[in-house]
Protein backbone atom coordinates (compact mmCIF):
# COMPACT_ATOMS: atom_id res chain seq x y z
CA UNK A 1 0.00 0.00 0.00
CA UNK A 2 1.43 3.84 -1.02
CA UNK A 3 0.78 6.00 2.12
CA UNK A 4 0.28 10.25 1.21
CA UNK A 5 3.59 11.45 1.68
CA UNK A 6 3.32 15.11 4.48
CA UNK A 7 4.42 16.78 1.34
CA UNK A 8 1.25 15.57 -0.48
CA UNK A 9 -0.79 16.19 2.74
CA UNK A 10 0.31 19.79 3.28
CA UNK A 11 0.93 21.30 0.05
CA UNK A 12 2.78 24.85 -0.30
CA UNK A 13 1.31 27.98 -1.73
CA UNK A 14 4.24 27.34 -4.65
CA UNK A 15 2.61 24.20 -5.17
CA UNK A 16 -0.74 25.12 -5.46
CA UNK A 17 0.32 27.85 -7.59
CA UNK A 18 1.89 25.35 -9.88
CA UNK A 19 -1.33 23.08 -10.13
CA UNK A 20 -3.39 26.36 -10.57
CA UNK A 21 -1.04 27.32 -13.50
CA UNK A 22 -1.38 23.49 -14.94
CA UNK A 23 -5.14 24.48 -15.56
CA UNK A 24 -4.68 28.03 -16.93
CA UNK A 25 -5.40 29.84 -13.66
CA UNK A 26 -3.93 32.04 -11.01
CA UNK A 27 -3.98 32.52 -7.24
CA UNK A 28 -4.40 36.23 -6.33
CA UNK A 29 -4.89 37.99 -3.27
CA UNK A 30 -6.70 41.38 -4.51
CA UNK A 31 -8.39 44.30 -3.06
CA UNK A 32 -11.90 43.32 -2.51
CA UNK A 33 -13.04 46.60 -4.11
CA UNK A 34 -11.51 44.99 -7.55
CA UNK A 35 -13.85 42.19 -7.38
CA UNK A 36 -16.95 42.65 -8.60
CA UNK A 37 -20.75 40.85 -8.83
CA UNK A 38 -21.18 38.52 -11.74
CA UNK A 39 -24.02 40.29 -14.14
CA UNK A 40 -27.74 38.99 -13.53
CA UNK A 41 -26.48 36.54 -10.29
CA UNK A 42 -29.91 35.00 -10.02
CA UNK A 43 -28.96 34.25 -6.24
CA UNK A 44 -29.64 36.73 -3.37
CA UNK A 45 -27.26 36.93 -0.04
CA UNK A 46 -29.12 36.49 2.78
CA UNK A 47 -27.70 38.24 6.18
CA UNK A 48 -28.81 35.41 8.29
CA UNK A 49 -27.06 33.52 11.19
CA UNK A 50 -24.92 31.48 8.65
CA UNK A 51 -23.66 34.75 7.08
CA UNK A 52 -22.69 35.48 10.70
CA UNK A 53 -21.18 32.38 11.62
CA UNK A 54 -18.72 32.92 8.49
CA UNK A 55 -18.04 36.62 9.44
CA UNK A 56 -16.57 35.33 12.61
CA UNK A 57 -15.00 32.69 11.14
CA UNK A 58 -13.55 35.29 8.44
CA UNK A 59 -12.39 37.46 11.26
CA UNK A 60 -10.19 34.69 13.22
CA UNK A 61 -9.39 33.00 10.47
CA UNK A 62 -9.25 34.65 7.19
CA UNK A 63 -10.89 33.28 3.98
CA UNK A 64 -9.30 29.65 3.55
CA UNK A 65 -11.25 29.10 -0.29
CA UNK A 66 -10.33 31.08 -2.68
CA UNK A 67 -13.44 32.85 -4.50
CA UNK A 68 -13.57 31.67 -8.32
CA UNK A 69 -13.14 34.77 -10.93
CA UNK A 70 -12.56 35.72 -14.37
CA UNK A 71 -10.67 38.91 -15.64
CA UNK A 72 -13.08 41.82 -16.73
CA UNK A 73 -12.81 43.52 -19.81
CA UNK A 74 -12.93 47.03 -17.81
CA UNK A 75 -10.60 45.70 -15.43
CA UNK A 76 -10.69 44.31 -12.07
CA UNK A 77 -12.56 40.23 -12.03
CA UNK A 78 -15.80 39.10 -11.96
CA UNK A 79 -16.76 37.16 -9.08
CA UNK A 80 -18.18 33.52 -10.11
CA UNK A 81 -18.77 31.66 -6.96
CA UNK A 82 -17.81 33.08 -3.22
CA UNK A 83 -20.42 35.92 -2.88
CA UNK A 84 -21.06 34.98 0.93
CA UNK A 85 -17.46 34.51 1.32
CA UNK A 86 -17.03 38.55 0.03
CA UNK A 87 -19.11 39.43 1.83
CA UNK A 88 -18.75 38.21 5.09
CA UNK A 89 -14.94 39.78 4.19
CA UNK A 90 -16.37 43.28 3.62
CA UNK A 91 -18.34 42.58 6.63
CA UNK A 92 -15.31 41.74 8.84
CA UNK A 93 -13.41 44.43 7.77
CA UNK A 94 -11.06 42.58 5.10
CA UNK A 95 -9.42 44.89 2.89
CA UNK A 96 -8.33 41.62 0.25
CA UNK A 97 -9.70 38.14 -0.37
CA UNK A 98 -8.04 35.27 -2.21
CA UNK A 99 -9.42 34.65 -5.45
CA UNK A 100 -8.76 31.67 -8.20
CA UNK A 101 -8.90 33.42 -11.62
CA UNK A 102 -10.05 31.44 -14.68
CA UNK A 103 -10.31 33.03 -18.24
CA UNK A 104 -13.70 31.84 -19.34
CA UNK A 105 -16.41 32.58 -21.83
CA UNK A 106 -19.57 33.97 -20.62
CA UNK A 107 -22.07 30.53 -21.22
CA UNK A 108 -19.36 28.59 -19.44
CA UNK A 109 -19.36 31.52 -16.24
CA UNK A 110 -23.16 31.29 -16.44
CA UNK A 111 -23.32 27.64 -15.92
CA UNK A 112 -20.50 27.96 -13.11
CA UNK A 113 -22.57 30.60 -11.33
CA UNK A 114 -25.90 28.70 -11.30
CA UNK A 115 -24.35 25.57 -10.29
CA UNK A 116 -22.89 26.96 -7.64
CA UNK A 117 -25.66 27.24 -5.52
CA UNK A 118 -28.45 25.34 -7.14
CA UNK A 119 -28.75 22.87 -4.61
CA UNK A 120 -28.68 25.09 -1.76
CA UNK A 121 -31.63 23.66 0.51
CA UNK A 122 -32.92 27.50 1.25
CA UNK A 123 -33.23 28.61 -2.17
CA UNK A 124 -36.31 30.31 -3.18
CA UNK A 125 -38.31 29.40 -5.89
CA UNK A 126 -37.27 33.09 -7.98
CA UNK A 127 -33.84 32.04 -7.77
CA UNK A 128 -34.64 28.79 -8.81
CA UNK A 129 -36.79 29.77 -12.03
CA UNK A 130 -33.86 32.40 -12.80
CA UNK A 131 -31.13 30.20 -12.74
CA UNK A 132 -32.49 27.44 -14.45
CA UNK A 133 -33.44 30.16 -17.87
CA UNK A 134 -30.03 31.19 -17.50
CA UNK A 135 -28.08 27.87 -17.35
CA UNK A 136 -30.78 26.60 -20.10
CA UNK A 137 -29.94 29.47 -22.62
CA UNK A 138 -26.35 28.95 -21.75
CA UNK A 139 -26.63 25.88 -22.32
CA UNK A 140 -28.32 25.48 -25.41
CA UNK A 141 -25.60 28.40 -26.64
CA UNK A 142 -22.35 26.52 -26.42
CA UNK A 143 -21.45 24.68 -29.75
CA UNK A 144 -18.67 22.45 -30.07
CA UNK A 145 -18.96 18.54 -30.79
CA UNK A 146 -21.09 16.86 -28.43
CA UNK A 147 -19.13 14.79 -25.46
CA UNK A 148 -19.93 11.19 -25.13
CA UNK A 149 -21.67 11.89 -21.66
CA UNK A 150 -24.49 14.18 -24.00
CA UNK A 151 -25.22 11.00 -26.24
CA UNK A 152 -28.28 8.80 -25.39
CA UNK A 153 -28.54 5.24 -25.80
CA UNK A 154 -29.65 4.93 -29.23
CA UNK A 155 -27.17 7.49 -30.59
CA UNK A 156 -28.30 10.57 -31.23
CA UNK A 157 -27.76 13.97 -29.06
CA UNK A 158 -29.21 14.59 -25.80
CA UNK A 159 -31.94 18.20 -25.58
CA UNK A 160 -29.94 20.59 -23.25
CA UNK A 161 -33.05 20.28 -20.82
CA UNK A 162 -32.80 16.49 -21.28
CA UNK A 163 -28.46 16.78 -20.08
CA UNK A 164 -29.47 19.73 -17.83
CA UNK A 165 -32.45 17.68 -15.81
CA UNK A 166 -30.38 14.50 -15.30
CA UNK A 167 -27.72 17.23 -13.76
CA UNK A 168 -29.68 18.78 -11.13
CA UNK A 169 -32.36 15.90 -10.46
CA UNK A 170 -35.37 17.37 -11.74
CA UNK A 171 -37.95 16.41 -14.58
CA UNK A 172 -37.64 18.63 -17.57
CA UNK A 173 -40.82 19.37 -17.46
CA UNK A 174 -39.96 20.30 -13.81
CA UNK A 175 -37.47 22.47 -15.20
CA UNK A 176 -39.59 23.80 -17.71
CA UNK A 177 -42.40 25.01 -15.31
CA UNK A 178 -40.14 26.53 -13.05
CA UNK A 179 -38.74 28.58 -15.73
CA UNK A 180 -42.31 29.61 -16.46
CA UNK A 181 -41.98 31.56 -13.04
CA UNK A 182 -39.86 33.94 -14.68
CA UNK A 183 -42.91 35.16 -16.32
CA UNK A 184 -43.96 36.79 -13.68
CA UNK A 185 -44.22 40.45 -12.80
CA UNK A 186 -42.32 40.98 -9.39
CA UNK A 187 -45.15 41.63 -6.99
CA UNK A 188 -46.66 37.96 -7.84
CA UNK A 189 -43.62 36.33 -8.06
CA UNK A 190 -42.79 38.25 -4.71
CA UNK A 191 -45.68 36.33 -3.06
CA UNK A 192 -44.75 33.28 -4.71
CA UNK A 193 -41.36 33.18 -2.79
CA UNK A 194 -43.38 34.18 0.28
CA UNK A 195 -45.56 30.89 0.47
CA UNK A 196 -48.49 33.26 -0.27
CA UNK A 197 -49.19 32.05 -4.01
CA UNK A 198 -48.74 27.78 -4.29
CA UNK A 199 -46.47 26.87 -7.04
CA UNK A 200 -48.91 25.12 -9.26
CA UNK A 201 -51.52 28.40 -9.20
CA UNK A 202 -48.18 30.28 -9.72
CA UNK A 203 -46.91 28.23 -12.94
CA UNK A 204 -50.84 28.87 -14.79
CA UNK A 205 -51.15 32.73 -13.86
CA UNK A 206 -47.62 33.07 -16.01
CA UNK A 207 -49.15 32.64 -18.62
CA UNK A 208 -51.28 36.06 -18.38
CA UNK A 209 -50.59 38.93 -19.97
CA UNK A 210 -48.51 41.40 -17.65
CA UNK A 211 -51.25 44.21 -17.89
CA UNK A 212 -53.28 41.80 -16.58
CA UNK A 213 -50.97 40.00 -14.22
CA UNK A 214 -51.00 43.80 -12.62
CA UNK A 215 -54.77 43.95 -12.39
CA UNK A 216 -54.78 40.45 -11.11
CA UNK A 217 -52.50 41.64 -7.98
CA UNK A 218 -54.79 44.44 -7.12
CA UNK A 219 -57.73 42.38 -6.98
CA UNK A 220 -55.60 39.87 -4.79
CA UNK A 221 -55.00 43.01 -2.25
CA UNK A 222 -58.69 44.14 -2.49
CA UNK A 223 -60.08 40.24 -2.07
CA UNK A 224 -57.20 39.72 0.39
CA UNK A 225 -56.81 36.27 -0.67
CA UNK A 226 -55.19 34.18 -3.29
CA UNK A 227 -56.40 32.37 -6.59
CA UNK A 228 -56.08 27.96 -6.43
CA UNK A 229 -55.24 26.31 -8.91
CA UNK A 230 -58.58 25.79 -10.21
CA UNK A 231 -58.91 29.26 -10.34
CA UNK A 232 -55.96 30.26 -11.67
CA UNK A 233 -56.60 27.71 -14.48
CA UNK A 234 -59.78 29.40 -15.20
CA UNK A 235 -58.02 32.89 -15.45
CA UNK A 236 -55.33 31.45 -17.70
CA UNK A 237 -57.98 29.83 -19.87
CA UNK A 238 -60.09 33.12 -20.07
CA UNK A 239 -56.78 35.01 -20.84
CA UNK A 240 -55.89 32.86 -23.75
CA UNK A 241 -59.98 33.20 -25.02
CA UNK A 242 -59.40 37.31 -24.67
CA UNK A 243 -62.36 37.31 -22.43
CA UNK A 244 -60.70 37.76 -18.97
CA UNK A 245 -60.51 41.45 -17.07
CA UNK A 246 -61.20 43.02 -13.99
CA UNK A 247 -64.72 42.15 -13.15
CA UNK A 248 -64.13 38.44 -14.11
CA UNK A 249 -61.18 38.35 -12.24
CA UNK A 250 -63.19 39.42 -8.88
CA UNK A 251 -65.86 37.11 -9.77
CA UNK A 252 -63.20 33.88 -9.91
CA UNK A 253 -61.87 35.54 -7.23
CA UNK A 254 -64.73 35.36 -5.33
CA UNK A 255 -66.19 32.03 -5.86
CA UNK A 256 -66.10 29.13 -2.56
CA UNK A 257 -63.20 27.36 -2.72
CA UNK A 258 -63.37 23.81 -1.72
CA UNK A 259 -63.34 22.97 2.35
CA UNK A 260 -59.42 22.25 2.42
CA UNK A 261 -57.54 21.19 5.62
CA UNK A 262 -55.07 24.51 4.67
CA UNK A 263 -54.33 26.68 8.24
CA UNK A 264 -53.34 30.02 7.12
CA UNK A 265 -52.07 32.87 9.29
CA UNK A 266 -51.55 36.82 8.35
CA UNK A 267 -47.41 37.22 8.87
CA UNK A 268 -47.91 40.38 10.48
CA UNK A 269 -49.62 38.22 13.60
CA UNK A 270 -46.62 36.05 13.99
CA UNK A 271 -43.48 38.81 12.98
CA UNK A 272 -42.82 39.48 16.76
CA UNK A 273 -42.05 35.27 17.33
CA UNK A 274 -39.20 35.38 14.74
CA UNK A 275 -35.76 37.15 13.61
CA UNK A 276 -35.99 39.41 11.15
CA UNK A 277 -33.73 37.41 8.95
CA UNK A 278 -35.57 34.32 9.09
CA UNK A 279 -36.75 32.44 6.02
CA UNK A 280 -40.05 30.89 5.65
CA UNK A 281 -38.86 27.11 6.03
CA UNK A 282 -36.94 28.30 8.88
CA UNK A 283 -40.33 30.14 10.37
CA UNK A 284 -42.04 26.82 9.63
CA UNK A 285 -39.51 24.58 11.56
CA UNK A 286 -39.84 26.77 14.24
CA UNK A 287 -43.62 26.66 14.56
CA UNK A 288 -43.70 22.36 14.17
CA UNK A 289 -41.05 22.23 17.13
CA UNK A 290 -43.10 24.40 19.33
CA UNK A 291 -45.94 22.48 18.69
CA UNK A 292 -44.61 19.67 19.30
CA UNK A 293 -42.62 20.65 22.59
CA UNK A 294 -46.41 21.85 23.33
CA UNK A 295 -47.78 18.55 22.83
CA UNK A 296 -45.36 16.94 25.04
CA UNK A 297 -45.99 18.71 28.05
CA UNK A 298 -49.68 18.71 27.93
CA UNK A 299 -49.12 14.50 28.06
CA UNK A 300 -46.95 14.97 30.57
CA UNK A 301 -49.65 17.30 32.49
CA UNK A 302 -52.23 14.83 31.42
CA UNK A 303 -49.68 11.80 32.67
CA UNK A 304 -49.43 14.10 36.21
CA UNK A 305 -53.30 14.09 36.74
CA UNK A 306 -53.89 10.45 36.31
CA UNK A 307 -51.05 9.30 38.50
CA UNK A 308 -52.18 11.65 41.53
CA UNK A 309 -55.36 9.48 40.74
Amino acid sequence: MKLTSVDDLFSTEETRQAEAQQHGEQILTVPISEVHDFANNPYRVRQDAELMDMVESVTRLGVHTPCLARPRKDGGYERLSGHRRKLASILAGKDTIPIIVRDIDDDTATILVVDGNIQRETILPSEKAMAYKMKLEAMRRQTGRPSKENVSQVGTQKRSDQIMAEQVGESRNQIQRFIRLTELIPPILQMVDDRKIAFNPAVELSYLPHELQSELYDVIQAEECTPSLSQAQCMKQAAQEGKLDRNGMELVMQEEKPQQNNLTIKGSKLEKYFPKDYTPKQREDMIIKALELYCKRLERQRQERDYER
